[in-house]
């Protein structure tokens, strides 16, 4: 019984059980519970924290694939990619354990749907290409489609030059209403820009996910106190990230 319910519920706690198991007439212990589940091949994990996808999100997201799936290395290594992230002052996001197997982290039954926006934080803007972080830079205020094209404009070509982008590098960013607007769209084309068509509902696809982790494990090992400490340690933290340690770790 133990093993078919976090089965059938990997969010199920070791003290549902124990209140299951006891209703019905028997009585166990949590060590007795984790024991026959490790015996099973689980063990608790955190839940990953995936894009909600609907049918037409899937749709995109294999197309994508199945456009890409050929190109050589040589064509990603000319793509400069962006996106924003929140960073917390203290601690990390709330958690979900879930039993699981080996290798079954993102079975949808171990995984917690997200939304894209979901104490104090700062929010950042950055980018970055195979040959190393571009620049990295504090949004302070709400931003809208003005303040985004500023952005771009103030700091996508120069991290291009700064990171020595081939003739005809191309630039990535998602579908964010502010990133797709007319205006937004007609700036990039008046730029002479490329940009790569990129999936709805698909953070998870962008290897700048996996920079911001590394970014966010490196700012909370310095345990930042304040917030202007927090922005000043993430500056510094981006700028010692090694081209080597993006290229060999996320490509």
């Amino acid at each position: 019984m133990i093993t078919r319910t976090v089965s059938k519920s990997p969010r199920t706690t070791r003290g549902d059980i124990v209140n299951d198991l006891q209703r019905a007439g028997t009585k166990v212990t949590k060590a007795t519970i984790s024991n026959t589940l490790r015996r099973q091949g689980l063990k608790p994990c955190s839940a990953r924290r995936v894009p909600l996808l609907k049918p037409v999100h899937v749709q995109a997201r294999l197309k994508f694939a199945r456009e890409h799936l050929d190109d050589p290395e040589e064509d990603w290594e000319n793509v400069i990619w962006s996106d924003e992230t929140k960073i917390e002052l203290f601690g990390k996001n709330s958690t979900r354990r879930v039993w699981r197997r080996k290798n079954a982290e993102l079975h949808p039954k171990n995984t917690i749907p997200t939304v894209k926006h979901g104490g104090g934080n700062i929010m950042l803007w950055g980018c970055f290409s195979a040959k190393g972080p571009g620049r990295l830079i504090r949004v302070k205020e709400r931003m809208n489609g003005a303040m985004y094209r500023e952005i771009l404009r103030d700091n996508l070509l120069p991290s291009a030059r700064a990171l020595k982008m081939k003739r005809g590098w191309v630039f990535q960013h998602d579908n964010d209403p502010k990133h797709t607007a007319r205006a937004t769209k007609e700036w990039l084309r008046k730029k002479h820009f490329k940009v790569l068509e990129w999936p709805s509902q698909s953070p998870d696809l962008n290897p700048i996910e996996n920079l911001w982790r590394e970014l966010k494990f490196r700012v909370a090992q310095r345990q930042p106190q304040n917030i202007t400490a927090l922005e000043e340690i993430c500056m510094e933290e981006w700028a010692k990230i090694p081209a080597t340690i993006i290229f060999g770790k996320y490509y």
